[in-house]
């Protein structure tokens, strides 16, 4: 078991090339892991995390509801951003500058074998890392993510979460809203969840500019001790 993981920050990077290079890592693990089983090679698997920041995009889950996007074709290219569908689940959600974008790229057979637990584990460092800011977070039942103030009518949402795996090798991830714009918030229904707001930790506390590097680097602490790993 091979519980190495390769990291890197990609900086400012467009969704799509980020997704493709998603994809080509993720390609690379499955065929390792298809080699091994057809013919006994016993390689090891690689592991792989990424931080990037998008400029303004807005992006379907494959089981979200296309109408959850509030924007025409047109409003979209006066705003600057684009639209993509993609293939991991949740519903429609917004990237953008100030947010960190967190894309593990595991084989679990590496790790563990339980898709449960993996997003309970990435809930649990956003968890641990805001709570370095003094902030209370937790998760609201039946919805993904990390959430501030839930039960309450002013729960809102500071991390937003959807991964696909096969194979037992995850992709996609979850996003952070650090120094977020949150008007382009207002332009869907996050994660399709109607009636419930979104927050950023410089709103939290008290709209000052947050360190994002310094965030990075907690999120990586937290993200190492839960998953037992080394990060290289």
């Amino acid at each position: 078991m091979n519980k190495t993981i390769k990291f890197e920050d990609l900086g400012s990077k467009d969704f799509k090339e980020t997704w493709d290079y998603q994809e080509q890592l993720f390609k690379a693990i499955l065929d390792t892991k298809i080699k091994n089983r057809r013919e006994d090679a016993g390689l090891e698997t690689d592991n792989h995390f990424l931080f990037v920041e998008h400029p303004h995009v807005y992006t379907l889950g494959k089981s979200g509801d296309l109408s959850n996007l509030l924007l025409s074709e047109e409003q979209l290219r006066e705003k600057g951003a684009t639209f993509y569908k993609i293939n991991r689940g949740g519903d429609i959600t917004y990237h953008g500058p100030g947010q960190i974008v967190g894309y593990p790229i595991l084989d679990l057979d590496n790790f563990f074998t339980d898709i449960h637990k993996y997003l309970r584990f990435l809930e649990e460092c956003i968890i641990l890392t805001l709570a370095e800011y003094g902030l209370e977070c937790g998760r609201s039942p039946g919805e993904t993510g990390v959430w501030l103030d839930v039960g309450t009518p002013f729960a809102r949402k500071i991390c937003a979460m959807g991964v696909r795996a096969s194979r037992w090798v995850t992709m996609h991830g979850f996003a952070l809203n650090v120094n977020a714009d949150l008007g382009y918030f207002d332009n869907i229904i996050p994660c399709g969840i109607r009636g419930k707001a979104v927050t950023s930790l410089n709103v939290e506390l008290g709209n000052e500019k947050v360190d994002e590097t310094e965030v990075k680097s907690k999120i990586l602490k937290h993200f190492k001790i839960l998953f037992e790993a080394k990060l290289v």
